[in-house]
């Protein structure tokens, strides 16, 4: 059996009735209270529209659901409700239905996202930091709180670039997660399915959705949008095994006692793993650094128990972001002492004697470094 390395117990130890959606209750709002303006989106279980609160004037997004199983409709809810007031989690205002039809729908903020496609291209590397960090939040609470998003996409991730906020959206395929339970693995969507689910293994947990993220993270600093790009579930799994290899693949298999059909496992074939550099070119070599890669290459891993978590993800990017920054200031540093030694020339204290100080060697050394790669 596999289990969550982090938030295992977390509804163990919870009331029934926080993990228990089925018995929710819903408390209707009044529909009367929301206009639609214009509709932004569709999904396949809903169409999405930007709207105004009559009472306030205020905008806001109206989701109407498509006929689903109410205890679908009922765990949306619950998980939105559980996680109301979570770092850059979508908020939902209210719930009405319609009076006649019984269709419902949920009414969430409003967040003057920009499309992805449009966005991504543009952000630097410092942007695409900040942005995963800020989804990072949301995903760590979340998984806090015991539950897993399963859907975590670019579609699904609600930026406004002018005032850098973020919102994780669309928490209908979310779930509560029980150590041990066996969940659907049809959820996700293709391209950032993890393994997990593409190779039938249904004890999966929160670390489903750091594949997903590193499927984002992959995507946007080598601008291949998206990075693995499937036809169909069984080609999803082959996409993957062409970068991370077959060799931990069936090393993944053989730890959780898994196989592969035959016609999937001959589609997969033998490959080798290829190293992310291979995926750098004249376009995205501005966004891959060594620490992009280190990042990259601990979220996308077979083993779902090898990913960084989403609190450990945050810890790297602090430590990479303070590596930097020390970095900047020795270089600065170093510069400085330059203009002063050659200002200062009749200084006893000469330009090498102060770069010969210990607390420039990282300098030199990263300065060195890049001579010799020009």
């Amino acid at each position: 059996m596999s289990q969550s390395r982090v938030y295992a117990d977390v509804n163990v130890h919870r009331p029934r009735d926080y993990w228990d959606y089925e018995s929710l209750t819903v408390q209707w709002g009044d529909q009367d209270d929301y206009e639609v303006v214009r509709k932004v989106g569709r999904g396949k279980y809903s169409e999405v529209f930007e709207g105004i609160n009559v009472t306030n004037n205020e905008r806001c997004i109206i989701k109407i659901l498509k006929p689903v199983k109410k205890k679908k409709i009922k765990r949306e809810i619950k998980i939105l409700q559980n996680l109301c007031g979570g770092p850059n989690i979508v908020k939902l205002l209210d719930i009405v239905r319609d009076q006649h039809s019984k269709t419902p729908s949920l009414i969430f903020e409003y967040v003057n996202s920009t499309d992805f496609k449009v966005l991504y291209p543009t952000l630097t590397d410092y942007d695409i930091r900040y942005y995963i960090y800020e989804l990072l939040k949301a995903l760590d609470y979340c998984h806090s709180q015991g539950i897993m998003h399963r859907d975590v996409k670019p579609h699904n991730v609600m930026i406004d670039h002018e005032l850098r906020k973020l919102r994780l959206i669309d928490w209908g395929l979310a779930e509560f997660y029980h150590p041990g339970k066996e969940y659907n693995v049809r959820v996700a969507s293709r391209y950032f399915k993890g393994p997990e689910l593409l190779v039938d293994l249904q004890d999966y947990d929160y670390s489903l959705d750091m594949w997903s993220l590193g499927c984002m993270f992959a995507g946007m600093i080598f601008r291949k949008e998206p990075f693995f790009y499937g036809h169909d579930n069984h080609d999803q799994l082959v996409k993957i095994a062409k970068v991370l290899g077959t060799d931990e693949l069936n090393a993944y298999l053989n730890k959780y006692h898994l196989e592969l059909d035959p016609q999937l496992d001959a589609l997969v074939g033998r490959h080798s793993r290829k190293p992310w550099s291979r995926f750098i070119n004249a376009d995205n070599q501005h966004l891959v650094s060594p620490e992009a890669i280190d990042f990259l290459d601990k979220l996308l891993r077979y083993d779902h128990l090898d990913r960084l978590t989403a609190k450990e993800a945050m810890v790297l990017l602090d430590s990479q972001l303070i590596a930097m920054c020390l970095f900047v200031f020795l270089y600065l540093a170093s510069s400085y002492a330059l203009v002063y030694a050659a200002y200062a020339s009749s200084c006893p204290l000469s330009l090498n004697n102060i770069l010969a100080h210990p607390y420039f060697l990282q300098v030199r050394a990263a300065e060195n470094s890049r001579m010799r790669t020009q």
